[in-house]
């Protein structure tokens, strides 16, 4: 039987839970509802539910998933109880970790505690020398004695991690097939297949993090694909992982920490994609929801990704300057710079009389004051109704219904007179300390890499992408701003042009020099097969990696490789690898250059129209004119508009352009126009400034 043509994409965060569906045709129909804490997966059905119907009854080839259900489990301790099995006198790597912290001057610093607490962290008598030489052979009655134990734990995952298994997995692998023989009903994480490369903690704290969020991840994508069939969808599951890529469900059970950052991934892939099609190469992405803000930077029409990543610690992110902070996952993913800041987060003026804005968040619910739902602090969203951005009397389209006396309230009553400010000046420090909280994320993935934002273009999306961006651009000097059709369902947007994708990776310690590069492309070679085997289709695109440093050095740069020929490519390796150095870190070193992994990764394009039509839902009335506050450029009266009401002329602020998805604000020092994407342009009067 044929499918449908059409594919559905669900992107759940902590406010709202976005849906975008497009049809083999290219029209492009979305939805916003509140996020359901109690079942995320509530949500979901409801929503693909009504837009089935309004859709004539459809049913969906294919259901593509985003979620921080993975994050969520390690950020909030609700993880599967886990013990770890290790070598013998290698039981205390978790709690040894870097010796580094996030915050230098802050004595009294507390390390996060161990996923896996000292009780349940066992050791066996087994040993491998660092070229995988068995020096203790594993000790298998010890292995039933310990086995035994923990079937009397209430116990639900084990990791399993022992020293130089990168290089033989041998005894890893007898105590996998042990532990799933004699504990079938316990999820099983061995480092060799998670993460055979080198670095004992951050290998040992990614195995940890795979076990500890397995059983709650598959609980999770087990039950979202049961209500799926039983509200008659029963196309194709499938899940972002980290690295910008989908993948079938049940891989993902089996190596759940694949998809940790799910959600931020699905929003850069869109704009990447999308962005290159409208002609910009050199972008960084601003994605602001109701509960954190996120950025990520993409170079010549490349993504940039890394293959370790801290998750926790006030701000997930992957730069060597500020680690020490959250759990280690080495892994492939898009380099995404996490702050918990949001239209949703919270306004206090703490113990020394200071304003101060999130990261606690008032989320779905009860939510803003605006939303009348029960909220008891001012947030984000408030400032922004106070301030003129957001519409006054609802938001997506009517779906959210907005109370800004209640906003202006608690401003007049409480914030203003504490900072002896007026109405609009207060809500405008608001507005800008977010600002600043969301600027340290732009710059962890650019001036923290060595790259200058000036030379980006600033993409926005989220639900409040559109209403912050052009004043975060301005401070960062960067001078034009995209808003991308659908902004505020931009993750869910995202996952549609996804690629299907499948990774392999290999620690592989020798020089980069013609006597080791045979032994290279061959290893290359046979991760290739299991790639191809692994996505089971004709002519995938296939691209080789390799992590490289200055032999003595304790960090690689990840570069790519030339696919079955790298003997004969060495020197444009080495420059490749010299020019990224050099961007990075500013110099470069004498000597040998060093391979420490190779990677091969393998994606598979979706069939998407080269042309989208997003449905328009609810414009606002031409015409409407609102005062709107910039700060010290003053209060204006503001036309409020519908994206299509823009030309390809710019037209100079300010304006207020409304959608279903979300609002942009464009200042009265900016100019703005619509392209032929349908992207919304703000450019910057040059010497302008607030």
């Amino acid at each position: 039987m044929s499918g449908s043509g059409y594919r559905i994409a669900a992107d759940i965060g902590g406010t709202f839970t976005d849906i975008a569906c497009l049809s083999a045709d290219g029209r492009l129909v979305t939805r916003k509802v509140p996020s359901t804490p109690a079942d995320y997966a509530t949500a979901i059905i409801e929503a693909m539910s009504d837009l089935g119907q309004a859709e004539g009854g459809v049913r969906f080839d294919e259901v593509l998933h985003a979620s921080t259900v993975a994050t969520n489990a390690i950020l909030e301790g609700k993880g599967a109880k886990t013990a770890l099995i290790t070598t013998e006198g290698f039981r205390d790597v978790l709690e040894l970790r870097r010796i580094r912290v996030p915050r230098l001057y802050e004595p009294l610093y507390e390390k996060p505690a161990p996923l896996v607490p000292r009780r349940h962290r066992f050791e066996l008598p087994e040993r491998l020398d660092a070229q995988g030489n068995v020096l203790k052979a594993l000790d298998e009655t010890a292995l039933e004695a310990l086995i035994d134990h923990i079937a009397g734990l209430d116990i639900e995952a084990v990791a399993v991690c022992f020293l130089h298994s990168h290089v033989n997995p041998v005894h890893e692998r007898m105590v996998g097939e042990r532990l799933r023989m004699r504990l079938p009903d316990h999820f099983i994480s061995l480092s060799c297949e998670v993460l055979p490369e080198i670095r004992e903690y951050e290998r040992t704290s990614t195995t940890v993090a795979n076990a500890y969020i397995g059983p709650p991840v598959a609980r999770y994508l087990r039950s979202l694909s049961a209500r799926l069939k039983e509200a008659g969808q029963d196309g194709r599951l499938s899940m972002m992982q980290s690295s910008g890529g989908v993948q079938q469900i049940e891989t993902i059970i089996a190596k759940p920490a694949t998809v940790v950052e799910s959600g931020p991934a699905a929003g850069v892939v869109g704009a990447a994609r999308m962005g290159a099609r409208a002609g910009y190469d050199n972008i960084i992405t601003f994605d602001m929801g109701g509960t954190t803000a996120k950025a990520a930077m993409v170079e010549g029409g490349r993504i940039s990704s890394t293959s370790e990543y801290e998750v926790g610690g006030g701000i997930s992110l992957s730069a060597g300057l500020v680690k020490g902070g959250g759990y280690a996952l080495k892994l492939p993913v898009i380099d995404v710079s996490e702050v918990g800041a949001g239209g949703g987060s919270m306004v206090r003026i703490d113990a020394a009389g200071a304003l101060k804005v999130g990261p606690q968040s008032a989320g779905s619910a009860p939510g803003p004051l605006c939303y009348d739902q029960g909220g008891e602090a001012a947030t984000v969203t408030d400032a922004n109704v106070v301030l003129g951005y957001l519409n006054q009397d609802a938001l997506a389209g009517g779906s959210v219904p907005i109370r800004s006396d209640l906003s202006r309230a608690e401003f007049e009553g409480k914030i203003a007179p504490h900072l002896g400010t007026d109405l609009h000046e207060a809500a405008f420090g608001v507005h800008k300390l977010a600002n600043v909280t969301m600027m340290r994320a732009v710059k962890a993935v650019s001036t923290y890499r060595g790259r200058d934002p000036r030379d980006f273009t600033l993409f926005c999306f989220g639900g409040n992408g559109g209403v912050h961006g052009a004043m975060i651009a301005r401070e960062l000097e960067m001078s034009r701003v995209v808003v991308p059709p659908a902004a505020g369902v931009y993750s869910a947007v995202g996952l549609l042009f996804a690629d299907f994708e499948a990774t392999r990776s290999r620690a592989f310690l020798g020089l980069l020099d013609a006597e080791t590069a045979p032994r290279a492309e061959a290893l290359l070679r046979e991760m290739e097969a299991e790639v191809l085997d692994e996505l089971d289709v004709e002519a995938p695109e296939v691209r080789w990696s390799a992590d490289l440093r200055y032999a003595g050095q304790a960090f690689e740069l990840q570069i790519d490789l030339p696919r079955g020929d790298l003997a004969g490519h060495l020197d444009a390796v080495r420059e490749a690898f010299e020019a990224e150095h050099r961007r990075s870190y500013g110099h470069l070193l004498e000597g040998a250059i060093q391979i420490v992994n190779l990677r091969v990764l393998g994606a598979v394009a979706p069939q998407t129209p080269d042309q989208m039509t997003l449905e328009e839902r609810s414009p606002p009335a031409e015409g409407t004119i609102r005062p709107v506050y910039f700060g010290a450029l003053g209060l204006h009266d503001t036309p409020v508009l519908r994206r299509h009401a823009l030309t390809e002329a710019p037209m100079q602020g300010p304006a207020i352009i409304e959608e279903y998805e979300g609002t942009t604000v464009v200042p009265p020092d900016a100019t703005v126009f619509r392209d032929a994407f349908d992207n919304i342009v703000i450019d910057f009067v040059k010497g302008a400034g607030a």
